[in-house]
């Protein structure tokens, strides 16, 4: 299994518990079938001497992104990129140290990457994180994971679909479409998962998967398929010019919107606070929105 599909596994699985656990929250309070965790026990020496006033001392902060995750992060030339590339500078800067960052493969779900990554640390090799970026927050989800702070609340991420304006010239397709045409996603994703069992698996003919969302784009350039469904922010990134990304009502996806934040040792909070702090401070301003804008991409307001 590729990198890219482990973190899909991994992103998918938080998505789809959410949704799962806001289900049930219909028959009964917020986690109230929470059982608590162990807490972990001197569980790295890594962790010590990471607290806020330790990285203040150090002068630098490391962060942890995934790799191969355009447009998030990703290596280019030699250089780390992407969005939340940018917040975590933004994030180094308003602590006044260096952002260090390092760029981590998915595990099988987000717990496995909260784990390896900032609380515990992998079997072999690396080491945890002060901060992990790009992890999704959900309410319920929270609360089953207490080893890990959850804030930076920075934006929200939905599915969308992208089409050839050419294959529909003045419509845009919604997923009745699909019936008849064809449409590319990622392998294993939440896309995937939904489009497969719409109309009690209707549209399965037609769904042409790729190893990444960005390789279903491509398709619709080279004909092989006329629309492609995901992440609306990868699908903006991958657009060519005669490409148009769109958000349209999707019947029965309770799980195709979601926010986005950080994640911090549960022993920092003073840390998590200051990381929230700067996150405020640039989506008050405007910065954030500016980095969305200058990767081409929509920034929609989270759930903070």
């Amino acid at each position: 299994m590729g990198r890219r599909d482990m973190l899909r596994r991994a992103c998918l699985g938080a998505v789809l518990a959410g949704a799962a656990v806001a289900m049930a929250a219909a028959a009964q309070s917020r986690c109230a079938d929470y059982v608590p965790q162990p807490k972990p026990q001197n569980a790295s020496r890594d962790i010590v001497g990471q607290d806020l006033d330790a990285i203040l001392e150090q002068g630098f902060i490391e962060f942890a992104a995934f790799d191969d995750f355009a447009p998030w992060s990703f290596g280019e030339k030699g250089e780390i990129k992407g969005v939340d590339i940018e917040i975590g500078k933004l994030i180094a800067a308003d602590l006044g140290v260096e952002p260090r960052f390092r760029l981590v493969e998915a595990g099988e779900n987000l717990e496995a990457d909260l784990r390896n990554w900032l609380w515990k640390g992998p079997v072999t090799g690396g080491k945890v994180a002060n901060v992990m970026l790009h992890v999704p927050v959900n309410r319920d989800f929270t609360c089953r994971v207490e080893q890990v702070v959850f804030t930076g609340q920075a934006y929200r991420q939905q599915i969308a679909i992208a089409y050839s304006e050419t294959a529909y010239p003045g419509e845009v397709p919604g997923t009745a479409y699909f019936r008849y045409d064809p449409v590319g996603v990622e392998n294993d994703t939440i896309a995937d998962f939904y489009l497969s069992s719409l109309a009690g698996g209707q549209l399965l003919d037609q769904i042409h998967r790729y190893p990444s969302t960005l390789d279903a784009v491509a398709a619709i350039g080279t004909g092989e398929v006329k629309a492609a469904m995901g992440p609306m922010a990868e699908l903006e990134y991958a657009r060519p010019a005669v490409v148009k990304v769109v958000s349209p009502p999707l019947p029965g996806f309770g799980a195709g919107r979601w926010t986005v934040g950080v994640g911090v040792h549960f022993a920092y909070r003073p840390l998590a606070y200051a990381v929230d702090d700067a996150i405020s401070a640039a989506l008050e301003d405007g910065r954030i929105q500016a980095i969305f804008a200058g990767y081409g991409l929509t920034w929609m307001e989270p759930e903070r």
